[in-house]
């Protein structure tokens, strides 16, 4: 456990990528989800750094039937930034490791993932590297959670029918409890609560609005605020509304929350709200917002766009 606690924390796992000027902008996980084909467990039979992997399929959790054994060659959402020599983008899998992997079929047989460093979580001794928001921010969670969420969020963004019952059991269980901290003693629950609140925001569950406010209003836990106010997106209401404003009004929320806060505002399409949109945006920063991180990260390029210019693409929304 310490090993693991050591390594997650709300980061990225770095996955023996080394330095190098091949870099790309990585998707969200909602956007990995939707471009993939089907959700499996595989263990990884071979693997060529350049050419790819060969997956055996242990289990099919969800999405399009596939053969007990396939080729992992491709990558479906890669859009690179920069590319340097030799160094492209490479498989970094070890054999013998159980992983999970969102896949795209390619042609028969051949599948892609969304690029070297998402579409897949490594499970060990029951537990598993998770990404619910975005790989630089990576949760871990026991297996027995992972699969019932994930094959949820899956099915919804698909547009199938899912196991209300335990998402909602789930949910309503960790969310119940005050926000855990982000140390030791809590560490686990802490995880467990940004699975609750992201699948809120996936599954766009529309009856938990009280159980937000809490995680909503924890100034000191960064990673809640955002995911509460992911999760705000299925709430289009007055009182929603004006939550999202005080904190992008509050000089003391991060730039990367206040971004989120723009996205879930422009989900409502808030007619209502232009001219205090446009009062805030003659105001607004101009900094650039990043994920933070290492800056040899292959994924240093992903983009957020400023405040100033997601208020304006905003108000050009409306």
């Amino acid at each position: 456990m310490t090993r693991f606690f050591l390594l997650v924390m709300l980061c990225f796992l770095t996955t023996s990528f080394s330095a190098q000027a091949t870099t790309w902008d990585e998707p969200w996980q909602e956007q990995v989800v939707q471009d993939a084909d089907c959700f499996v467990l595989a263990r990884i039979q071979a693997c060529d750094r350049k050419q790819g992997a060969t997956l055996h399929i242990l289990k099919k959790l969800a999405g399009s039937d596939l053969t007990e054994e396939v080729s992992l060659d491709s990558f479906s959402l890669l859009h690179l930034c920069s590319r340097s020599g030799n160094e492209g983008p490479e498989f970094r899998f070890d054999v013998g490791d159980t992983t999970y992997f969102f896949l795209k079929q390619t042609k028969p047989g051949h599948y892609s993932i969304a690029t070297p460093t998402t579409g897949y979580a490594r499970r060990e001794m029951g537990k598993v590297s998770a990404t619910y928001r975005h790989s630089y921010h990576q949760a871990l969670v026991p297996a027995a959670v992972y699969e019932p969420t994930m094959i949820a969020i899956f099915q919804r963004y698909h547009r199938q029918a899912y196991n209300s019952a335990f998402i909602n059991s789930f949910v309503d269980e960790y969310l119940n409890r005050k926000p855990a901290a982000l140390n030791e003693e809590e560490i686990d629950t802490f995880f467990l609560q940004h699975v609750a609140l992201e699948t809120v925001y996936h599954l766009q569950l529309s009856d938990k609005y009280a159980l937000l406010l809490p995680f909503l209003h924890d100034t000191k836990n960064f990673h809640a605020q955002t995911s509460a106010t992911r999760a705000l997106v299925a709430y289009n209401t007055p009182e929603a509304k004006q939550q999202l404003l005080t904190l992008l009004t509050d000089k003391s929320t991060s730039l990367f929350i206040k971004a989120v806060v723009v996205k879930t505002l422009d989900s409502y399409r808030p007619v209502e709200l232009k001219s205090k949109l446009q009062q805030l945006v003659k105001g607004a920063s101009q900094e650039d917002i990043s994920f933070g991180g290492n800056i040899m990260d292959p994924r240093v390029c992903t983009h957020l766009p400023t405040i100033k210019e997601s208020l304006e693409q905003l108000i050009a929304n409306l």
